[in-house]
């Protein structure tokens, strides 16, 4: 036998597309001849009203002197009533009641009336049932169209009324033992601390019957949160290829439909097919988009609400012995409702963050494993001046160094090649068709080795890796690269105002060599600003609110946006001390530079003539070599002409003590 044979179509697939062929049941045509006989009866009802608003009663004697008077020009009799058409009546029609009088129709014949009597039962029987033929024809073409394009919408591939049958169903992406995801940990590198939280999992996964020995129970689900492009998704797949069972894929936003319930409906689905493959793994990208808090506020979502509460009543019914973990991703948990994070529904929150040096370093091994590369490519650099980089940033440059090597004709990738795609992603491409005129392109070249200088001059700024003044697509007409000795996870004070003395430097080179300002500056105010705001608010490096937190982040995974949380009286107290702080640094950046004119324009003009320098250039011309070192024989005195000891020292009689260096403090008693 075939063991495809005993495989169980997967919710939203195979059994989807059976449904999608067939045709409408007969209580749906019962349906749909009830609704189009009411709208003939409605349609009739509306067709007399009308005509007969537009009749004119008579009574009987006006219509026999109409007739002796020769007025009359057609007659009709129907259904009791006589409808009558006078000659110039420019269409206008009288009616009067039928009665017992033999004698008309001879008066009719004399007068020269057209007459008809018409016996209307049988038109009437037949136009009805043709009417309702129609609207038969018209509501099935309808329904048939509005549920087709709704299958369409709704993912369904057939089509017609198995689409709406199927309107409830899950549509998670299935991947069965068969046809596994691919991934395993090996393929997950720099998130050691959440393949860690995740081992036991899918131990237990493994080896079930050891935890229920000792009395442990499964964890029921784990939320991964961290900044978009950290590997949410890349984890959870790589949890099922290492459990080795079926895999549930699917986006919150996929539970959400225009009709009310339906997101109910596909979650009950869902666990549903969960429990007859178990053990298994339900993955629920972005559940932000179904988890959100509840309120009473207007301008609720039904349909969301409905579907949240159907998935925390699933997730707290179902056996969790069973074997149904249940992954989930977002990077907005602060807006998660509270019910969900509760322990017994989300038991575990494993937090994937931005990875440090050797986590980068891993993540471009993986990535590089895949392309050629040189033997002079080396990753760590790379991983130095990609600070702040998430996983699909860095699978982003390694791809873009790639297809350089191929623009360049090479058939391997050299670390050229890496160098430039970390530009290309920090700055974007060249533009070379912007040229900027000789006093934009000197008024830049000045700005970008004022911040080089600043760097170069301070003790706690990193090193300069790179200048240069060609414009890129990201809107900068050129830029300085700076690369760090080493990862740091904490900043001092100091290096903080060093980091806004470099910023600013740039426009103090500006006002030193051109005595004026430009609009270039724009992006390193906005900088220098933020992390002033920073040191106030959040650093307590202030000596006017010491450490008072005056600020609270929040969407701290996506734009890590920071809110005030004190008065206006206290806001204008911090713009205050941000200025006064931004003021001093901002003096501090020129008094650095007038020190080293001579040499902001000896290295200025030869960026203008080089374009980019690199910074062993910068350094070579700040730091010139030293001159060849003097001969020993110069420096040491004659072996016979030692110096003696007594002749360096002091005796020690005229030593100076603490007492002639440091005055005694105000009080204390004097010394004899």
């Amino acid at each position: 036998m075939d063991a495809n044979n005993n495989k169980k179509p997967a919710p939203g697939g195979d059994s989807n597309k059976d449904g999608g062929g067939k045709r409408p049941t007969g209580q749906n045509i019962i349906n749909i001849v009830l609704v189009a006989l009411v709208l003939v009866i409605i349609t009739q009802f509306i067709s007399n009203a009308r005509t007969a608003a537009s009749r004119t009663n008579t009574t009987y004697n006006t219509f026999i002197s109409w007739v002796d008077e020769g007025q009359v020009e057609k007659v009709v009799l129907q259904d009791g009533y006589i409808y009558i058409t006078l000659n110039d009546s420019e269409g206008e029609i009288y009616y009067t009641g039928q009665v017992d009088d033999p004698d008309l129709t001879q008066r009719l014949l004399a007068a020269g009336v057209e007459y008809s009597q018409e016996t209307t039962a049988e038109n009437t029987f037949l136009n009805t049932i043709f009417s309702i033929i129609i609207w038969v024809v018209v509501i099935y073409l309808c329904y048939s169209i509005f549920f087709r394009f709704m299958a369409k919408r709704m993912g369904d591939s057939g089509g017609g009324f198995g689409g709406m049958m199927n309107v409830g169903k899950s549509k998670a992406k299935v991947y069965n033992m068969e046809e596994n995801t691919g991934v395993t940990f090996k393929d997950v590198a720099g998130q050691d601390e959440a393949k860690e939280s995740l081992d036991e999992i899918v131990d237990f996964l493994h080896y079930p019957q050891k935890y229920k020995n000792i009395g442990a129970k499964q964890p029921r689900g784990a939320l991964l949160v961290g900044p978009p492009g950290t590997g949410k998704t890349l984890i959870a797949k790589a949890v099922a290829g290492e459990a080795g069972v079926p895999f549930y894929s699917l986006s919150g936003s996929e539970f959400v439909e225009m009709f009310v319930g339906v997101g109910a409906s596909r979650v009950r689905d869902l666990f549903q097919e969960a429990a007859k493959h178990s053990p298994c793994i339900i993955f629920i990208d972005e559940i932000d988009a179904i988890g959100k808090s509840r309120d009473s506020h207007l301008g609720g979502n039904d349909e969301r609400e409905q579907t949240l509460n159907q998935l925390l009543s699933e997730m707290d019914g179902f056996d969790g012995s069973k074997g149904i973990v249940i992954l989930a991703a977002t990077n907005r948990p602060e807006i998660l409702d509270k019910a969900l994070l509760r322990p017994g529904r989300f038991d575990r929150r494993i937090v994937v963050e931005k990875p440090d040096l050797p986590g980068r370093e891993a993540i471009l091994k993986v990535h590089a494993s895949k392309v050629l590369i040189g033997e002079n490519v080396n990753l760590h650099d790379i991983a130095l001046s990609t600070s702040g980089a998430t996983g699909a940033d860095l699978a982003n440059m390694v791809n873009e160094a790639a297809l350089r090597a191929v623009r360049m004709g090479r058939h391997f990738v050299m670390q050229e090649d890496l160098v430039e795609s970390v530009e290309l992603v920090i700055a974007g491409k060249e533009k070379k068709d912007r040229i900027l005129n000789e006093t934009e392109k000197r008024m830049v070249a000045y700005h970008e080795v004022g911040h080089a200088l600043a760097s170069a001059l301070q003790k706690n700024a990193q090193p300069v890796q790179k200048i240069t003044i060609v414009p890129r697509t990201m809107g900068s007409l050129g830029y300085t690269m700076n690369m760090p000795e080493e990862e740091r996870y904490l900043l001092t004070k100091e290096e903080l105002k060093s980091q806004i003395v470099m910023l600013l430097a740039g426009r103090a080179a500006e006002e030193i060599i051109f005595n004026t300002s430009s609009t270039g500056a724009a992006n390193d105010i906005e900088r220098a600003t933020q992390m002033a705001r920073k040191m106030v608010t959040q650093y307590g490096m202030s000596d006017t609110f010491d450490m008072m937190n005056l600020e609270s982040t929040q969407s701290q995974y996506l734009d890590g946006r920071n809110v005030l949380t004190v008065s206006e009286a206290t806001g204008a107290e911090i713009d205050r001390e941000v200025r006064e702080l931004i003021k001093g640094c901002h003096e501090e950046a020129a008094v650095l530079l007038l020190k080293s004119r001579e040499k902001l324009v000896e290295i200025a003009e030869f960026l203008i003539l080089k374009e980019t320098i690199t910074g062993d250039q910068f350094m070579a011309i700040l730091k010139p070599p030293a001159l060849e070192p003097p001969v020993m024989e110069d420096v040491l005195l004659p072996a016979e002409e030692p110096p003696v000891m007594e002749d360096v020292l002091l005796p020690a009689e005229e030593h100076p003590t603490v007492e002639d260096v440091l005055p005694p403090p105000e009080g204390s008693p004097a010394v004899s």
